[in-house]
């Protein structure tokens, strides 16, 4: 092993204490811009004037060729720049860990079926070996003192291991799922000053980047819906973005039904973000049918259809709802019970800790 050594340099240190810094706040507003890296860069440069953040030589200059030497983002048409692939990572990552740690401790760690089974996992506990147990579930320690017993017992002066020494590792059985996250783009994700978008975001990087490293044989689709609802591939996440639509949630409805028919899973569940009543309804013609005012009947009717195909087709769903409108909380228990589903009414700060806690709940078990 090679070792190298050179002299201690504290303003080297500050400097790269200060760039880790500035590079989580960048991520920050990252998630505030829509991925719009000039934008992020320009409030980025605002805020280091007013609080003195610009030291050790760093300008935004400066602070934009390091980005681009670390990979995380790269010029585009124009003259632009945007996010590289690393970039989006680094988002995903960042996002995990913001959500992840205001997770309960005991939500932490990998999450299983109660039930032991044929899995990956070892138990503590274990069991006499069987045919076709694999030999690299064998309790060494508890065979050989199987062995010395028995050994003794018969009487004999040499060891010998024989079949009925051989003990084995439970196994805890993992459950594969499919799921699909729904999140709300219409208006009133913005609505009144309040920004909805940015955590729903958020938590979209950061279920995603969580299946991807923890729970690698799940699947996970996202997509969006305000007047039509549309599948978002994993790349274009950090780019979600309200828009001036109504909210069609029949049709997300029937994409993650869709979504989920083909998948052979133990689990298949829908989490859907939303903050707005059902406003629009895509007609079998292919036309959009919309109305803004109070809750259409004709609109409430064939979404709680579709919510109750949801049940059949043996699909959970959990709404977790940015609102307290005593209307829009009717709404969503009726079309709760109507999929014998969950509802959360949780504010956009603390959305993560209560889709990560019903995600792991789900993979717990089989929903029937």
């Amino acid at each position: 092993m090679d070792f190298r050594f050179s002299a201690f340099d504290p303003e080297a240190l500050a400097k790269d204490e200060l760039l880790q810094r500035l590079a989580h706040l960048f991520r920050e507003l990252l998630l505030r811009t829509a991925g719009d890296v000039g934008d992020a860069l320009g409030w980025l440069d605002e805020l280091a004037q007013r609080h003195g953040l610009w030291r050790h030589g760093l300008d935004r200059e400066a602070f934009e060729r390091w980005l681009k030497q670390k990979e995380q983002i790269a010029g585009g048409p124009g003259g632009t720049l945007r996010l590289t692939h690393s970039g989006t990572r680094a988002l995903r990552r960042e996002s995990l860990e913001a959500v992840f740690s205001s997770l309960e401790r005991d939500v932490g760690g990998e999450h299983r079926v109660a039930a032991p089974g044929p899995g990956l996992e070892r138990l503590p506990e274990t069991r006499p070996w069987a045919f076709g147990d694999t030999l690299d579930a064998l309790d060494a320690n508890a065979t050989l003192r199987n062995a010395l017993m028995n050994t003794f017992a018969r009487g004999s002066s040499e060891l010998e291991i024989r079949e009925d020494d051989l003990e084995v590792h439970e196994t805890e059985h993992l459950s594969s799922c499919a799921s699909v996250l729904l999140i709300d783009i219409s208006h009133s994700m913005v609505l009144y000053g309040e920004d909805r978008i940015s955590p729903a975001r958020k938590v979209a990087l950061a279920l995603v980047e969580m299946i991807r490293t923890r729970f690698p044989k799940d699947r996970v689709f996202v997509a969006t819906f305000g007047d039509e609802a549309r599948e978002v591939a994993i790349e274009d996440l950090p780019y979600l973005d309200v828009g001036p639509f109504h909210t069609n949630t029949r049709g997300a409805l029937r994409l993650a039904r869709e979504l989920l028919r083909k998948e052979r899973r133990a689990n298949r569940q829908i989490f859907m973000v939303t903050d707005g009543k059902p406003s629009a309804l895509t007609e079998r013609n292919g036309t959009i049918y919309k109305n803004p005012f109070g809750l259409d009947r004709r609109i409430v009717a064939r979404t709680l259809d579709e919510a109750s195909a949801c049940r059949r087709d043996g699909i959970q769903l959990s709404t977790f709802m940015l609102t307290s409108d005593p209307t829009l909380v009717g709404f969503v228990e009726e079309m709760t019970a109507a999929a014998h589903g969950r509802a959360y009414f949780s504010r956009p700060d603390d959305l993560g800790s209560f889709l990560f806690v019903d995600y792991i709940k789900n993979r717990r078990r089989h929903v029937r």
